[in-house]
C-alpha cells in the first residue's frame, strides 16, 4: 500500500484531528521513501561493484593453468559476471555458549561456509570452521567430546544437529511460542513491541491470523481501543504498520509543559537569597555566585563587603557576660533578690538564675568590697565563655567560706561561692542550686511560687511569693549544659544552629528508588484540630526557614497529621507507608550489651534531629511530597516518617564509627553508648567520638547526655558495672497497667513485657493462661482466676527480677535445664569465685507445641538442652572452658556413651557434638530454678485440677470426696431414671467427667483399659451412656497416649504352660533393671504366681547373686505359702548357676528355663513387667526419684481382675473378698 495513500485513509478514520498534520506528515513521509529508494540503487551498484573485486580477488589465488595464454584481447572478455561473483560476507562472531545466540550464530556460519564452496568442500573443514568460533562452554564441551581422529560427527548436518540438541534452548526455559503468549506491551513503545513480537513469530509456525489476534491482545488498552474498527480485512504487516504509526502519533502529542513548569517551580525555590547569619555556611556554588557578583558573603547585598556588613552584629555580642548584662534590654534573664550574712553583717544584694552555669559563683569585685574570706582551691578551674575565650585571666583560684544566704523571706542555706575573676553580678546561682532547691518560678508574674519538698522540711517552714526581674544574655554566651571541662574544646559538637541547619549531599543520601511498576504513594488531607493547626503552621514555617521543606508540585502526596509525645507535645507524622522499604538490618540489643562486660563508666550521647542530618538523594525529594491544609511540600532531607529512615540512618551511622563498633562504642540508631574499664581510656574515646561526630557534620543533644558515670539507662535497661537490669520507669509502667479489657489491650501488654522476658524466669510458663486467652479463634476476653492469677504473678516477678551480670567468657558457663508437661526452661549462670555465689547471666523459657507435648520426658529434658545452646550458642559454642549443664533427668548423663537412641535423640546428638560440656544430675528438690518452669500453670485455663496437698504415704485414712456429697443432693432434689439400678448410683452429667478423672487416674486404679475401668465404675455407679463416655474419656486421655503401646496378637500358634492346681504352686520370677535411683534402689525382682495372679515386687539397690535371689524368695513366699512345685525364669547368670540347681534340686522344685531370646515362653511375668513399667511412667514421669513409694500401688493396681479373662480377685483365692470399687479418696 502507497504510504500517501495509507495516511489519508489514516486521516479519513480519525475523526476529530487536525487534516494540516496528515497532510504534513503524509508529506515527508513520500519524500524519505522517495530517498529511500534513491539509497537503495546507489546501494545496489556499489555491492555489484564489490562483488566483482572478490570474485577478482579469488581468481587471483586459484591454481595456475599451464595452458597457453589468451590473446590480451580476449583478457576483457574473461571477467565473470556480477551474477558469477558470491557474495562477501562478515566473519561470524564467536559463540560461548549462549542459549539465545545459538540460532543466529550457526546461521551466519551456515551461510558463511555456503558462499565459500572452495573452501569448504568437506564435511570435516566446514566443522572445523564452526569448532574454531567456539569459546567459553561451548569450546569446553566440543573439547570433550571429540575424537582425534575426527570421528565424532559423521556430516556436517549431524554435528549441527547434536550442536542444537546442547545449546538450542531458550534460557528461560520455554519455547518461543510460550513466550510469544506471554508478551504484551508494557510502558514500551508499539515499535519496541512490534519488533520483539516479529522476533518471536519468526520462530513459529502460526498463521496470520492467530498472530494476528495475539499482536492485538498484547496491545495497551488505549491502542486496543484507538485499533478497534481500523484492522478489517489488513494484512499483519499492514495492521502493525498501522499501530506503529498510531502510537507515534499519540507519544508526539503529549504535553511536556507539566515538566517545564515543574523545573520552573523548583528553580524559583532553590535561589531564594539566604538568612543573613552564619554566612560561613554558604554551600560552594552560593559562595561562587556571591564572589563572581562582587556581592557580600554575609547578607548577599551588593556595595560593601562581609567586614564592613551593616547586618552582621556589633563585636559587643563576643564580650565578656558581664559586660553585656546592662547593654542588654530585661527580657529573658532571672534575677533574685537575696541576703547574704558576711562577717556577722547581712548585705542585701542580687543573683542571677543561670541554668547554664556549671557552678555557683561570686563577683570578685563584690568580695573584695565585702571583705569575704576566701579559701585557695584544690585545684585551679578554668571558667570560659560560650565562643569559647576566656573570662578574665581565664583561672578560677579561690572560693568563699560557707556564708548565710536567706532568699525571700525564710529560705536559708549555707552555701559556698567560687569567685569568678571578672563579672558585673554579684552572684550568679548556677544549675547544682537549681538542682538543689528546685523552684517553681511563675515567668509571667515574676515570682518564686513554691520550693521543693526537701526545701519545705529543712530550708524553710512557710514561703511568701519572691519578686523577680528578668535580664537578657545573649544566646551565643550561654555554655554548654552537663558538658565536662575535658570536652569545652569540641563543643561544636553539641551546636544547636549547625544541627538546624541543610546539611550536604552525602554518599549515605536517602535513596527512594520505587519497585518496577509502582506509583508513589497519593494520601488525602487529614483534618486537623485547632492546636494541631496552629503546630503544624509552626512547623511548616520552622522548616522552611532551615531549608528542610520546601514547596512541591510532585505529583506525589502522602498524609500530614500529629501524635501526641511522651510530655504532651505533638510530634508531626508523615504516612509514607507507600514507598518501598530498605533493609538494613538494626543491631540486637541484647548481645549489644553483652560487649560490657568489663566496663566500668560510661557516657551516654543522644543526636539531634537524627534523620535530619541526612539529605534525601538529588532527584528524589519529590517523592516525599506532602499535603497539608496550607500547601504541599517536599522534604530535601531525611524525614521521620519514611519507613526506611531508621534502617538508613543505621547503615549510615555504623560506618561513621565502623572501627569503634564492639570495641568502645555501642550505636542504636540515634542513641550512642561509650565504654570504657578505666577514666583516662573514658576521657579518650569519648573525644575521639565527638571529634567523628564534628567530622562528619552530627551534632548531640546536650541536655539529654550523661558523662562519666557508672549507671547509666540505654534503651530500656540500666546498665552498671554489676550487670543489666530493667530500667525503673518501665518496671512502675507494668505495675500500674489495669487489667486488660480487650484482646488489642492484652497483646500490647504482653508485647510490653515480652521486652523484659529475659530477665524474667519462667517467663513463658507464667503467660502461658494469658497467651492461651489471645489464640486463633479468640474474639472476647474472658477472665477466669488462671489468667488473673498470671497477670498478678508477672506484675510481681517485674519487682523481684534480678540483675543479670555480663556474661564472661574466661569463666566458666553453667546450664540449668528442665522440662513439664507445658514448657522448657533454662538458666545460664557463672560464678565469679571458687567460694563465691552463682550469678544469673540470662534466662530462657518457652512453651512446648502440641508435638512436643507428646515427647516422652526424656526427649523433653533433652529438648530444653538443645534449645537453651541454641539460645546461648554464641557463648557456648567454643568456649574456653568446658561448660557444665545441670539436669534432674538422671538418664541424660549417659547421653554420649548411650549405645542405642532413637531417631530423634540421634539427630540431636550431632548437634550436640558441637559443643564441649558435662551432664552433671542434680534432683529436682535441688534444681530448683529450672524446675520451677512446670510447677506454676497449666496452659488449658478449662482444664482445673486439684492440687494435692499430702503425699500418698502420709495418709492414714480415707477423707470423703465432696463429688458424693453433690451427687447425693442432685439426686435428692431430682429423681434418678427409671432405668438405674437400685444398688447403683446415678451420676449427673455435670459430675461424669469428674467420677471419670477419679477413677481412671487414681493411682490405686493405675489408669486401667476400657474393660477394666468400666468394671469399677459399674460395680457402684450408672448412668446412660457410661459405656461410651468412657471410651472417650480413655482414647482423649493424655497419660495413657504417651505411656500405653498399641497391643497385637502375636503372629503363629503360642501354647500355654500348664495350669496350677492350687495357689503359689508354680512361680514365674524376673528383674527389672536400669531404672532411676530411687531411695538407693535401681531394680525390682517381680514374682507373680500362675495360679492366682498374685505377685510381690521388691526394691533392690543392685542386681542380687544366685544366693541372694534365693534368700529373697525364701523370706518373701516361702514362709507365708510354703515351697512351690516349679520355678519359671530366663536364662539369666542367677538361674543358670550351679548354687541355684542345686538348691532347688534339694528342696524338691523343678527350675524351668525359657528358650534363648524367646519372653513369650514366661509370658505371665513379662506382662506383669510392661504393665508395673507403664505405672510408673504414668505416676513417676517427672519425680522418676519417686518410683519406690509408687511400687506397693503398682501391685494393687497390677492384681485388679482383668474381666476378659477371669473374674476373681488373688486375694479370692486365700478365701478373702477384696473391696472390688477404687473409694472416693483424695
Amino acid at each position: 500500500m502507497d504510504p500517501k495513500s495509507s495516511y489519508s485513509s489514516l486521516q479519513k478514520t480519525s475523526p476529530g484531528q487536525d487534516p494540516a498534520v496528515y497532510e504534513h506528515l503524509c508529506t515527508n513521509l513520500a519524500a524519505q521513501a522517495s530517498q529511500i529508494a534513491a539509497n537503495q540503487q546507489q546501494l545496489n551498484r556499489l555491492t555489484a561493484v564489490n562483488e566483482e573485486l572478490v570474485k577478482a580477488i579469488q581468481n587471483l589465488h586459484s591454481p595456475v593453468v599451464t595452458t597457453p595464454a589468451p590473446p590480451a584481447a580476449a583478457i576483457t572478455h574473461a571477467v565473470p559476471t556480477p551474477s558469477q561473483i558470491n557474495p562477501r560476507l562478515a566473519f561470524p562472531e564467536r559463540f560461548d555458549g549462549d542459549p539465545n545466540k545459538c540460532k543466529g550464530f550457526l546461521l551466519q556460519c551456515s551461510l558463511f561456509v555456503e558462499q565459500q564452496p572452495m573452501l569448504y568442500s568437506t564435511d570435516n573443514g566446514k566443522i572445523a570452521f564452526v569448532c574454531s568460533l567456539l569459546t567459553g562452554r561451548a569450546l569446553d564441551w566440543i573439547t570433550a567430546v571429540w575424537r582425534t581422529d575426527g570421528s565424532s560427527f559423521p556430516s556436517f548436518n549431524d554435528f549441527l544437529t547434536r550442536f542444537r540438541e546442547v545449546f538450542d534452548h531458550p534460557k528461560e526455559g520455554k519455547s518461543a511460542g510460550e513466550r510469544l503468549l506471554e508478551l504484551s506491551q508494557g510502558k514500551s513503545s508499539a515499535a519496541e513491541y512490534a519488533m520483539n513480537f516479529r522476533t518471536l513469530a519468526a520462530q513459529t509456525t502460526w498463521v496470520s491470523d492467530t498472530l494476528k489476534v495475539l499482536f492485538r491482545k498484547g496491545l495497551s488498552h488505549e491502542l486496543q481501543t484507538e485499533l478497534a474498527c481500523r484492522d478489517e480485512g489488513k494484512s499483519l504487516n499492514d495492521f502493525i504498520e498501522l499501530t506503529i504509526a498510531i502510537d507515534n502519533l499519540q507519544r508526539s502529542r503529549k504535553p511536556r509543559s507539566r515538566v517545564s513548569t515543574a523545573i520552573k517551580a523548583v528553580q524559583s525555590v532553590e535561589d531564594p537569597e539566604p538568612m543573613q547569619v552564619n554566612s560561613y555556611h554558604l554551600s560552594s556554588e552560593e559562595r561562587n555566585r556571591r564572589l563572581a557578583n562582587r556581592l557580600c558573603l554575609y547578607c548577599g547585598s551588593p556595595g560593601h563587603q562581609r567586614a564592613s556588613c551593616p547586618s552582621r552584629p556589633s563585636s559587643v555580642s563576643s564580650k565578656l557576660v558581664s559586660e553585656s548584662l546592662h547593654s542588654l534590654h530585661p527580657v529573658n534573664c532571672v534575677i533574685v533578690p537575696l541576703k547574704l550574712t558576711i562577717n556577722n553583717v547581712q548585705v542585701t544584694t542580687f543573683a542571677l538564675l543561670d541554668s547554664g552555669a556549671a557552678g555557683n559563683f561570686m563577683s570578685a569585685e563584690f568580695a573584695r568590697t565585702n571583705k569575704v574570706s576566701l579559701i585557695p582551691c584544690a585545684n585551679s578551674l578554668s571558667v570560659a565563655t560560650i565562643d569559647g575565650r576566656p573570662l578574665g585571666t581565664g583561672i578560677i583560684t579561690h572560693l568563699t567560706q560557707s556564708l548565710s544566704m536567706t532568699t525571700g523571706l525564710l529560705h536559708q542555706e549555707v552555701i559556698q561561692f567560687y569567685v569568678l575573676p571578672t563579672s558585673n553580678t554579684p552572684i550568679i546561682l548556677g544549675l547544682p542550686w537549681l538542682r538543689l532547691h528546685d523552684p517553681l518560678v511563675s515567668w509571667r508574674e515574676g515570682q518564686i511560687l513554691k520550693w521543693s519538698t526537701k526545701c519545705q522540711t529543712k530550708c524553710l517552714s512557710t514561703i511568701s511569693p519572691l519578686p523577680v526581674h528578668s535580664l537578657v544574655i545573649n544566646e551565643e554566651s550561654s555554655e554548654v549544659p552537663n558538658l565536662p571541662a575535658e570536652y569545652h574544646d569540641l563543643k561544636a559538637a553539641f551546636s544547636k544552629t549547625q544541627a538546624n541547619t541543610l546539611p550536604s549531599h552525602r554518599p549515605h543520601d536517602c535513596a527512594i528508588d520505587l519497585l518496577p511498576g509502582h506509583n508513589p504513594p497519593k494520601g488525602r488531607v487529614f483534618p486537623l484540630s485547632l492546636p494541631e493547626s496552629k503546630a503544624m503552621t509552626k512547623y511548616i514555617k520552622e522548616e522552611l526557614e532551615k531549608g528542610f521543606i520546601r514547596p512541591s508540585t510532585s505529583p506525589a502526596s502522602a498524609g500530614f497529621f500529629f501524635v501526641k509525645k511522651k510530655d504532651g507535645s505533638l510530634r508531626p507524622c508523615i504516612d509514607y507507608r507507600g514507598l518501598n522499604e530498605y533493609r538494613y538490618p538494626l543491631p540486637l540489643v541484647p548481645a549489644a550489651l553483652e560487649q560490657l562486660r568489663t566496663a566500668q563508666y560510661y557516657t551516654k550521647l543522644d543526636l539531634r534531629c537524627a534523620y535530619n542530618l541526612i539529605r534525601i538523594r538529588e532527584g528524589d525529594e519529590w517523592k516525599t511530597a506532602f499535603s497539608t491544609t496550607n500547601g504541599h511540600y517536599e522534604y530535601r532531607v531525611m524525614p521521620f516518617g519514611l519507613v526506611d529512615s531508621p534502617s538508613i540512618f543505621q547503615a549510615f551511622i555504623n560506618d561513621v564509627f565502623r572501627d569503634m563498633l564492639n570495641k568502645f562504642v555501642v550505636v542504636y540508631i540515634d542513641d550512642i553508648l561509650i565504654y570504657s574499664n578505666t577514666l583516662q581510656d573514658h576521657i579518650q574515646h569519648v573525644r575521639t567520638v565527638l571529634q567523628r561526630l564534628i567530622e562528619h557534620q552530627l551534632y548531640a543533644k546536650a541536655e539529654k547526655c550523661e558523662f562519666h558515670t557508672t549507671s547509666t539507662t540505654f534503651l530500656g535497661y540500666v546498665i552498671s558495672p554489676g550487670g543489666v537490669a530493667m530500667d525503673d520507669s518501665k518496671v512502675s509502667a507494668v505495675l500500674k497497667w489495669p487489667e486488660p479489657q480487650t484482646l488489642k489491650e492484652l497483646q500490647r501488654f504482653l508485647g510490653f513485657a515480652n521486652f523484659y522476658r529475659r530477665f524474667i524466669r519462667n517467663f513463658s510458663t507464667v503467660v502461658s493462661p494469658l497467651t492461651s486467652m489471645i489464640k486463633k479463634g479468640t474474639h472476647r476476653l474472658t477472665w477466669s482466676e488462671a489468667p488473673r492469677q498470671a497477670f498478678k504473678e508477672l506484675k510481681e516477678r517485674f519487682v523481684t527480677a534480678p540483675i543479670l551480670h555480663h556474661p564472661d567468657p574466661s569463666l566458666p558457663f553453667l546450664v540449668e535445664v528442665d522440662a513439664s508437661n507445658t514448657g522448657i526452661g533454662a538458666v545460664l549462670s557463672q560464678r565469679p569465685g571458687p567460694q563465691e555465689k552463682l550469678h544469673p547471666c540470662a534466662f530462657y523459657s518457652r512453651k512446648l507445641n502440641p508435638a512436643e507435648r507428646n515427647y516422652d520426658v526424656g526427649d523433653r529434658e533433652l529438648l530444653a538442652m538443645k534449645a537453651a545452646f541454641e539460645e546461648w550458642r554464641h557463648w557456648l559454642e567454643g568456649a574456653i572452658h568446658p561448660f557444665t549443664v545441670f539436669t534432674d533427668h538422671k538418664n541424660l548423663e549417659y547421653l554420649r556413651s548411650a549405645k542405642r537412641l532413637n531417631p530423634r535423640q540421634a539427630r540431636w546428638s550431632l548437634f550436640f557434638s558441637r559443643f564441649q560440656f558435662n551432664v552433671t544430675y542434680r534432683p529436682g528438690s535441688k534444681n530448683t530454678k529450672a524446675d520451677a518452669l512446670s510447677r506454676i500453670h497449666d496452659d488449658d485455663p478449662s482444664i482445673s485440677t486439684s492440687e494435692r496437698i499430702l503425699p500418698f504415704h502420709v495418709v492414714v485414712a480415707p477423707i470423703q470426696w465432696d463429688i458424693m456429697t453433690l451427687i447425693e443432693q442432685h439426686n435428692s432434689q431430682e429423681a434418678p431414671p427409671a432405668t438405674c439400678p437400685p444398688d447403683k448410683t446415678y451420676v449427673p452429667a455435670p459430675y461424669r467427667d469428674q467420677v471419670l478423672d477419679h477413677i481412671h487416674c487414681l493411682p490405686a486404679s493405675g489408669h486401667p483399659g476400657i474393660t477394666a475401668t468400666l468394671h469399677l465404675l459399674k460395680n457402684r455407679f450408672w448412668w446412660e451412656t457410661i459405656n461410651p463416655d468412657t471410651i472417650k474419656f480413655i482414647q482423649n486421655c493424655q497419660t495413657c497416649n504417651m505411656h500405653k503401646t498399641p497391643r497385637q496378637l502375636p503372629a503363629g500358634l503360642l501354647q500355654p504352660l500348664p495350669i496350677p492346681q492350687r495357689p503359689w504352686s508354680h512361680l514365674a520370677i524376673d528383674f527389672i533393671t536400669d531404672l532411676p535411683l530411687s531411695q538407693g534402689n535401681t531394680v525390682i525382682l517381680t514374682i507373680i504366681d500362675r495360679f492366682s495372679k498374685a505377685c510381690r515386687l521388691i526394691p533392690l539397690p543392685k542386681l542380687p547373686t544366685a544366693l541372694q535371689t534365693a534368700e529373697l524368695l525364701c523370706n518373701w513366699v516361702f514362709r507365708f505359702y510354703g515351697i512351690p512345685d516349679d520355678i519359671v525364669s530366663d536364662r539369666g547368670p542367677q538361674f543358670t548357676s550351679r548354687l541355684w540347681k542345686d538348691f532347688f534340686q534339694a528342696l524338691g522344685v523343678n527350675v524351668s528355663l525359657t528358650s534363648g531370646y524367646h519372653p513369650e515362653a514366661n509370658g505371665q511375668v513379662e506382662r506383669l513387667n510392661q504393665e508395673l513399667t507403664r505405672f510408673l511412667r504414668s505416676y513417676c514421669s517427672s519425680h522418676q526419684e519417686d518410683w519406690s513409694r509408687f511400687s506397693p500401688m503398682g501391685r494393687i493396681c497390677t492384681e485388679l481382675p482383668d474381666q476378659a479373662i477371669h473374674r476373681d480377685h488373688p486375694l479370692q483365692m486365700h478365701s478373702r473378698v477384696p473391696t472390688t470399687h477404687v473409694p472416693l479418696v483424695r
